[in-house]
């Protein structure tokens, strides 16, 4: 992969984009605008206007509108997968990337113009962009309000994911829905990422959870063992799934993508992740078990996870294809990302790989 730590302007992207071809750029999404402010109310009623308003996020024109059927993803009249030759003519959603402020642990800061410039290096039609608000997260904060000012120039490209650090909540509720309304009359798509120095299912994440349950706003959690932590086989997250069946999450980090394995014995990184993997473990065990879980496949665990026993990844993808999305976890200018090479690693119908490039994360998307 190239180096792109000198950030492309605007300008110079707009150029570029000019010279795409018609069909690449009916590859690209439409993303709802949000409702004015006038036009809402209550809090529930506020959120349910933005989306009943908006237009749905659609692969190309004609996509299924995912907020009309309650079916699986797979079963969906999607006619992309039909009419697709082969799985490079699918659309590509990135579920987690991340834009930056300053330069942080020796890496570049990452600029939209940037991200959006590795996507059409990368053939990603769309990307989430999710906050980093907890000090455990990065070093450098890049929080709500400065990641939705911007992406905002590529409101077709970028899907903007909010996060409020869950220990926010010792000030009163209702301060706090506020800031989360502003975020949703901002354009906000989702929850994350949630990565706060405390335990997932601690009495503080439960109030977060729940007030993204109020909204219908997915959450995408990063457990390891400084964030959002939890115990081996994962009890707290299974708590979680279970006190909060109408709200959607997205599993993501080492914590989580350790226990695809039966024989797992610690939550720190290193051997964990190695050798075969043993039957028993707890994230088929969960997926199979809460329709509410979702696997994101990004950066260095969820890609150990899948190519550390090849045989394991292959049927892993098959049984679970409707409950993963495709994710890179792009961070930082020049990045070096493997999880583009899982379309040539893996055979899958191309049912199965639409369901993980893009129809499972667009249907839980508000």
């Amino acid at each position: 992969m190239s180096d792109r730590s000198a950030s492309p302007s605007r300008d110079d992207h707009d150029q570029r984009q000019s010279t795409l071809s018609s069909s690449d750029r009916d590859r690209s999404h439409t993303l709802p605008s949000p409702a004015p402010s006038s036009a809402l109310s209550s809090p529930r009623r506020r959120f349910l206007t933005v989306a009943a308003g908006s237009t749905v996020l659609s692969a190309t024109a004609g996509c299924v509108d995912t907020d009309s059927d309650d079916s699986p993803a797979s079963s969906r009249a999607d006619p992309h997968h039909e009419e697709a030759d082969s799985v490079d003519e699918l659309p590509l959603f990135d579920a987690h990337t991340h834009i930056t402020p300053m330069a942080a642990r020796g890496h570049d800061a990452l600029s939209a113009d940037a991200l959006v410039d590795w996507m059409d290096s990368n053939g990603v039609d769309t990307a989430a962009v999710l906050a980093l608000e907890s000090p455990e997260a990065y070093p450098v904060q890049a929080t709500s309000w400065w990641l939705l000012e911007e992406i905002q120039p590529y409101a077709d490209r970028l899907v903007p994911f909010v996060t409020i650090d869950p220990r926010t909540l010792v000030h009163d509720r209702d301060v706090i829905e506020d800031v989360l309304e502003q975020y949703l009359e901002g354009g906000a798509r989702g929850f994350g990422e949630l990565k706060a120095g405390i335990g997932i299912d601690d009495e503080m994440a439960r109030q977060a959870y729940e007030l993204c349950s109020s909204y219908d706003l997915p959450v995408t959690l990063h457990t390891d063992g400084r964030a959002m932590t939890d115990d081996l086989g994962l009890p707290g997250l299974e708590s979680v799934l279970e006190s909060f069946p109408d709200v959607d999450f997205l599993a993501h980090a080492h914590g989580w993508w350790i226990h695809v394995s039966g024989d797992v014995d610690t939550m720190e990184r290193g051997s964990a992740h190695e050798g075969p993997v043993e039957p028993g473990g707890r994230v088929p065990e969960l997926l199979a078990s809460y329709d509410n879980l979702y696997g994101d496949l990004s950066a260095a665990a969820g890609w150990t996870a899948l190519t550390r026993d090849e045989d394991f990844g292959q049927s892993f993808l098959e049984d679970h294809h409707d409950q993963l999305v495709f994710g890179t976890d792009y961070l930082y200018p020049g990045q070096e990302v493997d999880h583009f090479d899982l379309f040539d690693r893996f055979d899958l119908s191309l049912e199965a790989w639409a369901d993980i490039r893009y129809q499972n994360f667009q249907s839980l998307l508000v």
